[in-house]
Order: C-alpha cells, then sequence, then structure tokens
C-alpha cells in the first residue's frame, strides 16, 4: 500500500518538492521486496536531483536541505551499492563501496558501513585456497576499521568474530561475540555462532545453551534449528533431533520465494534442504524401528528441547563460567601464571535477558540449587513421592513466574534498543551445513557455517530497520526545519538528541495530526492539479482554441499528462467479475475451430471468431494454406543462420501444471529463469542430443518394445520421468531436479537473412499478418522487436515462458512448427488484477517478475483457466490482455508476434496499460503517443469509440507539447528544430524510461547526449540550463493532424459499412 501511494504521487506530480526522499523510500521498500532493478531505478532518480544541485553549485552540506531529502548524496550510494551486493553483483557492489570509502563528504558512521560490507564481501567471496589467506586478512582489517569508526556497532563486532572463528582464533572470535553481545544482546545469529564455538570446542551443554537463546530471541531461525539438530545426534538424542530437523524444514519452507534473490546460491539451497531432508527421512526409519525409552534408558548427555526451552539460559551459562573457561583458553591464551579471564562471559549483564539487572530480585526467581533440584525432579519425573511431586510443582510454579518477569525485561530492553538506535545493523543468520548421512560423521566446521550462510541474508534487513524509523512519531517532517547533515545518519533517520535540541514543544493537536496523516496517507487529485477550473478541453475544440486556452494557463507549473484524460484518477487494476462460476466454468472449453481449406482461413468468420474469445487455437491453419514449416525447422536454421545469436534461459524440468521451488519443498509461484546467451548451432546440438538421450533412456525403459511408431510428442516418458543419465550440454540435474535450456528471442527481423521465412508467411489472411493496413503496429513506423517482427523459440520439454500478458496488451499470433506439442494456460483479460493481486500476496512484480500460477489457488480466487494443447501447425490467437503461460510438451519450434486489430477495445487496453506501465515506472516499448499520431495520419476511422480515444490522445498530447514550449520559452531557452529521420525510432528518456515526444531535452552524460523529459530535465536544473531543447515537428504541423483527423462516414450503400478502416 506504501509503495503504492508513492508510485501514485509521482504519477500524478512527478516534480513533487519531496519527489527525491519519495524516490530513496521507494528504492528502500522495493529493495526489501528483491526487486533489484527497480531499486536501483528510483535511487538513480534520487541521485539525480542531488548531483546535479551540487553541480550547479550548491553545497554538498546543503543538499538534503535544497533536495526535500532526509539522505545524503553518499547515504543513497551506499545503498545503490548495497542493492547491487544483495542480487549478486558483488564485483560492482565493492566498486561502489571502494568509491564511496575515497569520498570525503562521507560520515564516520556511513565509513563503518561501508567498511562492514567490504570486509564481509572478502570473507564471503569464493575462490582458491590461494587468494583464501590474503582475502580473510583484507576481511578482518576492513571489519576492525569498522569498529574502530563506530565501536558502537554490535553487527561489525558479530562479523569480526565469524572471521575470527573461520581463521580459527576461537579467543578471539569469542572476545568480538562478548562486545557484540554487549552492544546488541538481541541478535539472535551472535548466539547461534557462540553455540557453534562451544560445539566446536566439544561443549555441548554450553552450545544447547546458546542456541536455545538464539531461538527464543527469534524462533523461526533455521540455522540454530538445524545446528541444534546436529548437537543433539552427535550425542546420541536422535528423538530431539528429529524434532528439531523438522522445526528447521518448517521455518525454510515459510520463508517464501527468497530463494530467487540469491541467484546462483538457489542451488546451494537446494542441496542443503535435500540434507536436511535426508537426515529427517534417516532419522524416522531410525525412530520407528527403535525401542520406547524407559526409566532405566542411560541417562542423557543433554536435556530435552522442552527442559532447556523451560530453563533459564542466563543463569545456565553463568554456571558454567568457571568450569569451561580453561577449555577454550588452551587454544588462544598465554602460558601460566594466565592473565585477567577473557572467556567469553555474560558477567552482572547477563543476569537477567539484553542486560537489564533489577535492582532487586524479585522473591520468586529460583537459585542455581533450585534450578538443579527442579531438573533433576523432571528428570525422575515418573518415580518421585506425592512431596517430591509437590514441591517440584511449587518450584515449576515459581519457574514460571520468573520466565514472565524476564521476558517482560527483555521486551522493555528491546523498546529501548529500537528507540535509541541511530542507525541500522545488518544481521545475517549463520548456518551450518549437513555434510554425512552417519551419526558419527557429524560435526560441525566453519566450513559447514560457511555454506549454509547467504550474502542475502547478512544485509536484507538494513532497508527494514530503515523503514521502521520512518514511522517514527518523534519524526518532524515540516519543510520549515530540515535536518542537518550531522544529524542524520546512514538511514535517514535523525538523532534523538538532535531532536531534542531543534524540535519544538509540540500540542497534543499536533501529534494527533502527525499520526493521522502517517497512519492512512491518501492522494487528493484535486489538490494536486494544477489547472484552473475554468479551463476546460474537449476534443471538439480546433487546435486554434487549445492553443489560446494554453497561453491563458501561464507557465507557473506543467500539469502532467495522461492520455487517458486530464481528470482520470491513476489507473488501476480491475477488481475480478463478481459472478461465482462453477466448477466446469473454471475449467472452461476452449474455443477452437478447424480449417478445411484456404476458404476458411480468408473467411471474415474467422478473424470474428478470433476477435470474440480471450484465446482460441486455429487447427489445421499450416496445412489448409500449404504453409512450409520446415523453414522454420531446426535443421534449416542451422543451415541458413548457424551463428546468430539467441538468448538462452536455464529453467527447472517440472510438469506443467505444478511448480516447486529449488528444494522440491512446496508449490510456489516464483520460476527459476536464468539469462544466458549462444548460437543457433550450439543450441541445435544441445536440442539434438536431448532428444537422442531420451530416446536411449526410453528403449533402456522399455526393452523389447519398438519405438519406431512413436513420434517424441507420443512420448510419455520424455515430460513425466526424470533422466538418469546427464546430458553433454545439458544444465546438471541436481538432487531429482533436471535443469534444462530453452532458446529464446531469436530474432527473425532481417529481411536479408530470412527473406524465405518472411515471405512463407505471407500466405497468411490478412489480420494474421505480420505486416497489414489493419495492424495497428504496421503504423508504428520502426521496428519493435518481436512485436512487429518475428520471433522464433527453440524448445526441449519442460521449456516454459511464465505467466504474462502481452506488451501494451496488444493481441498475439502464435504458430507450432513442431514435431512437438505446446500446453497452453489462458486467463480472460477481465480477471488480470486477480492474478496480480496473487502475485503481490506471493511477493512477485507482476510485470517483469518470472511466475507461474497455481492452478488450485486460481480456482479458489475464482480465476477462470483456459487449458489446451497446441499441435504442429496450429495457430493460438491470444485476444488483447489474456494472460497466458505456455509449456513444451515435446521438442519444438514456435514462431509468434504481436498484431493490432483497429478496434476501440484493443486501443484502449493499450492505453490503459500504457499509464499504468508509467506508474509502475515501467518501460512500455509500443509507443502509444507516436503511434496514435501516425494512426491520426494514415488511417480513416468510422469507430466513434476508437476515434474518440484516439482523438483524446492526440489532444492531452498536443495540449502538453504547447505548455511545454511556452516553459521553455518562458526560461529563455532556444528550441531547435530536429525534425525526424525515416524510419527513426521513438525517443525514452534516458532517466525514467518514459516515452518522449515532439519536445526532446538533450545533455552531455558520460561523454554521450541523452535526451529527457521536460519533468526529468527540470528535476536537474529547474531553469533547464545547460539542456539542448530539441523539436521534432513544427507545431502547425501537429495542429493540421489534429484538425484533419475527423469521424469517417462510410457510404450508406457500402456493403462494407460496419467495418471501421478504410
Amino acid at each position: 500500500r506504501a509503495i503504492l501511494s508513492f508510485r501514485q504521487l509521482l504519477y500524478t506530480r512527478p516534480t513533487f518538492s519531496r519527489a527525491a526522499e519519495v524516490n530513496i523510500r521507494l528504492g528502500l521498500m522495493l529493495k526489501i521486496r528483491a526487486d533489484w532493478d527497480s531499486a536501483l531505478k528510483q535511487f538513480k532518480l534520487s541521485l539525480l536531483q542531488a548531483t546535479n544541485s551540487i553541480a550547479n553549485g550548491t553545497q554538498a552540506s546543503a543538499v538534503t536541505q535544497t533536495t526535500g531529502r532526509s539522505f545524503t548524496e553518499a547515504e543513497v550510494r551506499f545503498h545503490v551499492a548495497h542493492t547491487h551486493e544483495l542480487r549478486g553483483a558483488t564485483r560492482v557492489a565493492r566498486e561502489h563501496y571502494e568509491r564511496l570509502l575515497r569520498d570525503a563528504s562521507a560520515s564516520d558512521s556511513l565509513r563503518a558501513d561501508v567498511c562492514r560490507q567490504l570486509g564481509w564481501l572478502h570473507h564471503t567471496t569464493p575462490g582458491n585456497n590461494a587468494d583464501r589467506v590474503t582475502r580473510e586478512a583484507a576481511a578482518v582489517r576492513f571489519l576492525q576499521r569498522s569498529v574502530e569508526a563506530d565501536p558502537k556497532s554490535g553487527q561489525s563486532l558479530y562479523l569480526l568474530g565469524r572471521c575470527y572463528s573461520a581463521a580459527g582464533k576461537v579467543h578471539d572470535a569469542f572476545i568480538a561475540y562478548r562486545h557484540s553481545v554487549e552492544k546488541s544482546e538481541g541478535n539472535a545469529d551472535t548466539w547461534c555462532s557462540i553455540g557453534v564455538l562451544y560445539q566446536q570446542q566439544n561443549q555441548p551443554v554450553d552450545a544447547l545453551q546458546a542456541y536455545i537463546a538464539a531461538l527464543q530471541l527469534y524462533k523461526h531461525h533455521s540455522s540454530a534449528w538445524t545446528n541444534l539438530g546436529i548437537l543433539y545426534e552427535s550425542c546420541g538424542q536422535p528423538r530431539d533431533a528429529y524434532a528439531c530437523y523438522i522445526n528447521a524444514r518448517d521455518c525454510r519452507s515459510n520463508q517464501g520465494n527468497d530463494f530467487l534473490a540469491e541467484g546462483a546460491e538457489s542451488i546451494q539451497c537446494m542441496n542443503r534442504d535435500h540434507q536436511l531432508d535426508g537426515r529427517i527421512a534417516y532419522l524416522e526409519s531410525r525412530l520407528a524401528n527403535a525401542p520406547m525409552p524407559s526409566i532405566t534408558s542411560k541417562r542423557r548427555q543433554l536435556l530435552s528441547i522442552e527442559e532447556a526451552w523451560n530453563r533459564p539460559i542466563s543463569a545456565e551459562m553463568s554456571a558454567r563460567q568457571q568450569t569451561g573457561a580453561a577449555v577454550v583458553q588452551q587454544h588462544q591464551a598465554p602460558p601460566p601464571p594466565y592473565t585477567a579471564n577473557k572467556r567469553f562471559k555474560l558477567d552482572n549483564a547477563a543476569a537477567t535477558p539484553n542486560g537489564a539487572t533489577p535492582a532487586t530480585v524479585p522473591g520468586f526467581y529460583l537459585n542455581q540449587q533450585q534450578l538443579q533440584m527442579l531438573q533433576f525432579l523432571q528428570q525422575n519425573a515418573a518415580n518421585l513421592t506425592p512431596q517430591q511431586q509437590n514441591m517440584m510443582q511449587h518450584l515449576h510454579q515459581q519457574y514460571r513466574l520468573m520466565q514472565q518477569h524476564q521476558q517482560q525485561l527483555r521486551l522493555q530492553q528491546q523498546q529501548r534498543n529500537q528507540q535509541a538506535a541511530t542507525r541500522p545493523a545488518v544481521p545475517t543468520q549463520p548456518a551450518s551445513a549437513i555434510n554425512s548421512t552417519q551419526q558419527n560423521d557429524l560435526e560441525v566446521t566453519e566450513q559447514d557455517l560457511q555454506a549454509l550462510l547467504s550474502q542475502k541474508d547478512i544485509a536484507t534487513s538494513l532497508a527494514e530497520d530503515l523503514l521502521k524509523h520512518f514511522g517514527s512519531e518523534d519524526l518532524d517532517m515540516k519543510p520549515a526545519r530540515p535536518p542537518s547533515v550531522n544529524s542524520t545518519h546512514t538511514d535517514g533517520t535523525i538523532n534523538s538528541a538532535e531532536i531534542k535540541k531543534e524540535t519544538p514543544m509540540r500540542t497534543k493537536s499536533e501529534i494527533s495530526d502527525i499520526k493521522q496523516e502517517a497512519g492512512y496517507p491518501r492522494i487528493k487529485l484535486e489538490i494536486l492539479d494544477s489547472e484552473p477550473k475554468n479551463l476546460v478541453f474537449s476534443t471538439d475544440m480546433d487546435s486554434k482554441t487549445i492553443q489560446k486556452l494554453c497561453k491563458a494557463m501561464g507557465v507557473k507549473d506543467l500539469p502532467t499528462c495522461s492520455i487517458l484524460g486530464a481528470d482520470v484518477p491513476p489507473p488501476s487494476p480491475p477488481d475480478c467479475p463478481p459472478l461465482r462460476l462453477t466448477e466446469e466454468q473454471l475449467l472452461p472449453p476452449t474455443p477452437s475451430v478447424y480449417l478445411e481449406n484456404k476458404k476458411d482461413a480468408f473467411s471474415p468468420q474467422l478473424q470474428e471468431f478470433c476477435l470474440k474469445h480471450p484465446i482460441a487455437v486455429v487447427r489445421g491453419l499450416a496445412a489448409a494454406l500449404k504453409l512450409d514449416l520446415g523453414l522454420f525447422s531446426t535443421k534449416t536454421l542451422v543451415e541458413t543462420n548457424p551463428d546468430h545469436t539467441i538468448e538462452v534461459r536455464t529453467q527447472m524440468h517440472q510438469s506443467a501444471d505444478e511448480n516447486w521451488d529449488p528444494s522440491m519443498g512446496r508449490k510456489v509461484w516464483a520460476c527459476i529463469s536464468h539469462r544466458s546467451h549462444t548460437t543457433i548451432a550450439k543450441y541445435a546440438q544441445y536440442q539434438a542430443a536431448s532428444f537422442q538421450d531420451s530416446l536411449k533412456e526410453e528403449k533402456d525403459k522399455l526393452p523389447g518394445v519398438s519405438l519406431s511408431n512413436l513420434s517424441d510428442s507420443d512420448s510419455k516418458d520424455s515430460t513425466g520421468n526424470i533422466m538418469k543419465k546427464k546430458t553433454k550440454g545439458l544444465g546438471s540435474r541436481t538432487n531429482g531436479s533436471k535443469m534444462l535450456k530453452f532458446g529464446t528471442n531469436v530474432d527473425l527481423s532481417d529481411e536479408k537473412k530470412w527473406r524465405a521465412q518472411l515471405q512463407e508467411l505471407m500466405k497468411l489472411p490478412a489480420f494474421a499478418r505480420v505486416v497489414s493496413a489493419g495492424n495497428m503496429l504496421s503504423h508504428v513506423g520502426h521496428v519493435i522487436l518481436g512485436m512487429n517482427t518475428v520471433q522464433l523459440y527453440m524448445k526441449v520439454p519442460g521449456s516454459r515462458t511464465p505467466g504474462h500478458q502481452e506488451n501494451n496488451n496488444f493481441c498475439s499470433i502464435n504458430i507450432n512448427i513442431g514435431p512437438g506439442e505446446c500446453e497452453w494456460f489462458g486467463v480472460p483479460d477481465a480477471y488480470w488484477g486477480g492474478i496480480q493481486a496473487l502475485c503481490e500476496q506471493n511477493n512477485i512484480n507482476y510485470l517483469h517478475g518470472s511466475w507461474w500460477p497455481k492452478l488450485e489457488e486460481l480456482a479458489a480466487n475464482n480465476i477462470p483457466v483456459y487449458r489446451f494443447t497446441q499441435k504442429p501447425g496450429d495457430l493460438v490467437w491470444v485476444n488483447a490482455g489474456c494472460v497466458h503461460w505456455v509449456q513444451a510438451i515435446g521438442w519444438c519450434n514456435n514462431i509468434a508476434w504481436n498484431v493490432g486489430p483497429l478496434t476501440a477495445r484493443q486501443y484502449c487496453l493499450a492505453i490503459e496499460r500504457y499509464e499504468w506501465n508509467k506508474l509502475q515506472s515501467f518501460k512500455s516499448i509500443v509507443p502509444m503517443v507516436h503511434l496514435s499520431w501516425n494512426l491520426a495520419r494514415n488511417i480513416k476511422v468510422s469507430d466513434p469509440k476508437l476515434f474518440q480515444a484516439i482523438k483524446n490522445c492526440l489532444l492531452q498530447t498536443l495540449k502538453h507539447c504547447m505548455l511545454i514550449l511556452e516553459f521553455v520559452k518562458s526560461k529563455g531557452v532556444e528550441v531547435k528544430f530536429h525534425g525526424r529521420g525515416k524510419n527513426e525510432a521513438s525517443h525514452y528518456c534516458g532517466q525514467c524510461e518514459l516515452e518522449v515526444f515532439n519536445i526532446l531535452f538533450i545533455r552531455e552524460q558520460e561523454k554521450r547526449h541523452v535526451g529527457h523529459c521536460i519533468d526529468c530535465a527540470r528535476r536537474q536544473s529547474p531553469t533547464l540550463e545547460g539542456f539542448v531543447c530539441l523539436e521534432e515537428f513544427k507545431m502547425h504541423e501537429l495542429m493540421e493532424v489534429y484538425d484533419g483527423f475527423t469521424l469517417y462516414q462510410p457510404p450508406q450503400l457500402s456493403p462494407s459499412s460496419n467495418n471501421s478502416i478504410y
């Protein structure tokens, strides 16, 4: 909701005075949601204003005041580097961090954060053993610099302890952990790492207490549960180990789709989860055959989970300070006589949780002897006398009171820590791996711990901590009193001490107003609209009247331009139809028609049939038109252009109606799809090898059965079973999941290279051709790859095109070349808002995320799904706005392109998506403004709805161009005529990626000229200083086109009077 509100604000008022602050907060929220590209884009837009403020002479210390931001430029650049780190671009992240260290304007606290991140990057970067020592030394050096710059950073101390532990310096690691606990005792990761150290030092009781401490701080800490399970299993307590492993698996299953954000580490995640599943299966079989424990059984080495959980952690740890000190100090301590005891211990700060020591100990607190008595009585509960049972009940009641009191103290301390926090921490979740399937081989090493560590987990909560401060009631966001640089920190919050000095006492009414505004942010469009209410524009006006009104408006400010209309609110996804569907209606039959001859293919009824349904399959098209599909076969492609570059998507092989996470633990929406590139020839080798290998496997499985009568599309094993043998060039199969490669986006636009293929497609009926007068996309005037040109897809079984709507909701044509089949899923466009909401619930970006819907979830949300098979030679028509996803059943190639029927529905859906893309900061690759003006030049429209929609777009953009010219002239900037070249591509802003029509603002950046929209140009320079203003069309030319575009009245006697295009 906050993201939507901010986006609506920027959509309605791009030049809002605090737009830079909005962009930063948007970036932080998108970073939390693992939408790296969108986050970087928002940070870039925020930096744009600050950078040019400095370039224009503004002092760096005053940037936050002049740009309306609570962040310095260096702090925003830190978040840019941090986002690159999270997305796995460690080299780029390191370069950004190192550049920040050289920045003289960076504060000490920011330098501490940068050094911390650099240190951890050195520690976690993979490499050979020869470089390991150098990298570890650099990691320790950077982390020490971080601690020196900010001695209060518990997180830097914790990571320093991790590095010491990896180097075998146990004593130094314990000291670092001790200081970390003193700074931030409520960090579950620190306690988990302490447990690992105790376990390595063969102190299982202390390790148990540390793990329990971690879990009581954060009960979903999967690594702590895993390590605790290993500990129990090594101590011969399989039942407790089994319970811990089950909890660890449940915690990881509840982590959502985070595995996608880890990139290449998703395979490691699969390995770890499969090892965990292996231990669970092993213990299940062992416990199923094990006898029930008896009273005479051997005494357990460790308390059970329940007993350990109910026992005060701090008292137990304190009781073992002295007994375990010598064991740890033997490794790093000096020879006798020993110096003062520096072993990690809790001292008085640990007497109560989080270091909160009460002035007087309540009477119900149990001492050490009472705790030991309670433990003894619990272990022998079956043999107690009535008197002993009463004693146990009394002690247990006292212990519960003590535990409740400690919990209250812990919560109070955490609240105090949050209020006093001035900078975000970067917590991590340490973990350890399960390296063996035998109980005797179980041990925890630093390498195991490192294998389970995710770089994403280390820094994920940085932005979360920042956003916690944004809702603080103590923040004074009034523009009359902006914070100084000295009172701001990395998270952009204000120091509490500075608040007391600078902020006067506010009345209760003021505070309540702030609470109300912060709790329910709303956008009032009537307030933000700067157009005078008495000036009303209409499509009935001629261009000269519009020009007079624009001059009367003045140049005080520029209103935003929406091609939907001046008073139309920001676009939003539609609600699903309320009618409840039956079971049969949720899986409706797919509209299909079979063509017998060429006459059927060219009949007007075929086009009407396709336009009437959300999705339709035209069977027998290739045979009816005698299309030579062999021109698009892999063999012909290799012979024609073997070195042609294609894009490859590495995916996981699964059945068409399922989508599992990498651990194969549960169904999810997010798909694995990693991008790379190769050539047609190389992919053809992989495609052929995959087919031959599958045939060989079938022959091995079915001895004596002839395969000569089976085609690849008839083979069930090719999709239903997992290949046993690794195919050369194929993505490796990991723990039961087979990785495949999908050759996508093969560009066939070059008429010289693919002349025969493109000529063959001219046999299609006019409404389905790539180029046609009745196709809107043929009027764009330049190439849009894959839309008004042909693209080819080379597939093996399981290749997936994830769920999506076509660009700007245009229709799509897809022909299966064969020899295999494809399975299609389609949802009517009226339900796309429901699917978009489900994507949001699953933390996936609807527009550029990779997702595969769960059919049962769609049915539960009353969303119908068409499901059908596309055979070789079949054409699939995807109507405007239809949501669809496709999976290959066999080995096949497909060709596809987009078309735009000249209908009001198609045009309206296209401009609605154009504006929604703008709201979502997503680039529309169809330049709808440029296209609309070309349509007005090229065609005559008789459909009143289509005419009115196009005319309204012309009105809004003509008015906007006139207002921009008036504004530019008021700033004394000369407008130079530039014109347009033949087939010149439409222009997009180099910063926000919005379409720029007619008037461009050019500025040199990084030794190249970059075009800007008016809003981004004003962000950089309110006076447009340093920009060159270019005009592509003379204003009188646009005015002539506008006035000349009128509703066409067809002759009454014409038999084709119902047609909308002539």
